[in-house]
C-alpha cells in the first residue's frame, strides 16, 4: 500500500461539506466588499519567490518546494500567493484597468516544514489582495475584509496592528537596530546572524528563544516613523475605530515575508490553547516595482482554510450537511425501480436533490440507507403505487405522511414545502 506523502491530508466525502461552508463564507464576503476572483498556476519559475519573498525570510531559506523540471528551469511549488498575483498583475496589465483592482484567492501552498496542528506541509491559503489604492482606508478594508469572514465563521480573535515604516524610516530603524544587536551578536543563531547584515528586522521574528530574549530590549521601529508613515499608521487607527473595531498595537509584530511597508498585522486567537495567529498580512506598496512593474501600491493579506476549520471545531461550531438528499424513493421489483430511476432524473432537474437505490437492497435496508445519508423525505414505490399512480411521501423527522401522485411537479412540491 502506498501512503499519503508527510504533511499532507486527504478531504474524504464526510469532512468535505466543512470545506464547502468555509468556501461560501468566502464568496459571501468577498462580494459584500466587491471582490473577483484571480487564479494563479500552482508552479512559478523559483526567481519570482526569490525577489517577491525575500532571500532572508525562512520561507526562501529553509520551506520552499524547489526542483528543476526537463527543460533544466529552476521551479518552484508556490509557498505563498501574494508573489503569484503580483506577477499576474503585471504580465496580463491589470494596471491598465479600473483601480483600485479588488481580488481574492483560495490556493494550495507548499512550505517543507515540521507538520504540526493547522500547519500541513500542502495547506490552503485565502487571501485577499487590493491594488491601486494608497491610502491607510484602503489597509481598514482589508482588515475588516479578514475580521467579517472571521466572525460569520464564528471565531473570536483580537487584531493586533503595528507599522514597520517605509525603506526611508526603515534604514534609520535599521541603524539603531544594529547597534543594539551588536553586542549580542556572538549569541544569536545563525539565521539571525546571516539576518543581522542582510535584514536585522527579520531578527525581530525569530522564533529561537535566544534571539527573543536578546530582541526583548530591541528599539521600537514605531519610535522611528517619519512623518509620511507616522500619519498613515494614525489614520489606519481612525478609520478602525470608525468601523467599531477594537486593535493593540504591537510593536513587534514585523511578519515573515521581506516585502512589507508600513501597515502589518495579526489576527490571534487562543481557541487552540496557546495564542496562534490566524491570518496576517499588510502593506507591500514596493512590490510590484521590484518584480518588474510600475509604481503600484498594494494591500493584503492571507490565511490558512484548513487552520480556521481546526479553530471552528475547537470551538464545537456544527456545520451542516447540505448535501443530503432532500428525497430518497425507495422499491420494491424491477418495474418499480425503473419507475423510480425516471422520477429521481425528472426530480433533479426541478432542483430536489434525489437518491434511489443501486445496491439491489430489500425494503427495509434501502430505509435504513435513508436514514444513513440523511433523507429528508422518503417515497416507497411498489406494485400497488405504480397501479394507482399514488404513493405515500414520509417526512423523516417528525414521521408524518402525505399522499402524492408519482408526478415529479407534484412530489417536488412538497419536499420544497
Amino acid at each position: 500500500m502506498i501512503n499519503i506523502p508527510k504533511g499532507t491530508k486527504d478531504v474524504t466525502p464526510d469532512q468535505s461539506y466543512k470545506w464547502h461552508y468555509v468556501e461560501d463564507i468566502i464568496r459571501e464576503v468577498t462580494g459584500l466588499f466587491c471582490l473577483k476572483e484571480i487564479r494563479t498556476p500552482t508552479f512559478e519559475h523559483t526567481e519570482l519567490f526569490l525577489r517577491g519573498v525575500g532571500e532572508t525570510t525562512d520561507v526562501v531559506n529553509k520551506e520552499m518546494y524547489t526542483f528543476n523540471d526537463k527543460g533544466n528551469r529552476s521551479i518552484t511549488l508556490k509557498p505563498e500567493g501574494t508573489a503569484g498575483v503580483v506577477r499576474s498583475f503585471i504580465e496580463n496589465g491589470l494596471h491598465n484597468g479600473v483601480m483600485p483592482l479588488k481580488m481574492y484567492y483560495e490556493t494550495p501552498v507548499f512550505r517543507y516544514e515540521r507538520p504540526q496542528a493547522g500547519r500541513l506541509r500542502e495547506h490552503h491559503q485565502f487571501g485577499v489582495e487590493i491594488y491601486g489604492a494608497k491610502g491607510a482606508d484602503s489597509d481598514a478594508e482589508v482588515i475588516l475584509i479578514a475580521h467579517t469572514f472571521l466572525k460569520k465563521a464564528g471565531l473570536n480573535v483580537a487584531l493586533n496592528i503595528n507599522s514597520i515604516g517605509c525603506p526611508t524610516c526603515r534604514a534609520q530603524y535599521n541603524a539603531a537596530l544594529k547597534e543594539y544587536l551588536k553586542q549580542s551578536y556572538d549569541n544569536m543563531c545563525p539565521v539571525c546572524k546571516q539576518r543581522y547584515e542582510k535584514n536585522p528586522l527579520r531578527i525581530l521574528d525569530c522564533k529561537e528563544d535566544g534571539c527573543k530574549k536578546i530582541c526583548a530590549g530591541a528599539p521600537k521601529i514605531l519610535d522611528y516613523l517619519c512623518n509620511d508613515c507616522n500619519e498613515h499608521f494614525n489614520n489606519l487607527k481612525n478609520y478602525l475605530t470608525l468601523a467599531g473595531l477594537e486593535y493593540t498595537v504591537n510593536p513587534n509584530i514585523v511578519r515573515g515575508l521581506d516585502y512589507y511597508t508600513r501597515t502589518v498585522f495579526e489576527f490571534v486567537t487562543t481557541d487552540l490553547g496557546s495564542q496562534g495567529t490566524v491570518c496576517g498580512g499588510g502593506r507591500y506598496d514596493n512590490l510590484v516595482a521590484q518584480l518588474g512593474g510600475g509604481d503600484v501600491p498594494c494591500v493584503g493579506f492571507g490565511m490558512g482554510i484548513e487552520r480556521i476549520l481546526m479553530l471552528m471545531e475547537a470551538k464545537g461550531i456544527e456545520v451542516t450537511d447540505t448535501s443530503n438528499a432532500d428525497l430518497y424513493i425507495a422499491s420494491m421489483g424491477q418495474k418499480a425501480h425503473d419507475k423510480a430511476f425516471e422520477l429521481c432524473h425528472a426530480m433533479r432537474l426541478l432542483g430536489v436533490k434525489c437518491e434511489i437505490d443501486h445496491m439491489q437492497r430489500g425494503i427495509k435496508p434501502q430505509f435504513k440507507y435513508a436514514d444513513k445519508i440523511g433523507a429528508k423525505y422518503v417515497v416507497t414505490i411498489g406494485d400497488s403505487e405504480l397501479e394507482s399512480g399514488v404513493a405515500n411521501i414520509k417526512n423523516m423527522a417528525d414521521r408524518t405522511q402525505v399522499e402524492c401522485k408519482l408526478i415529479a411537479q407534484d412530489m417536488a412540491k412538497i419536499v420544497k414545502g
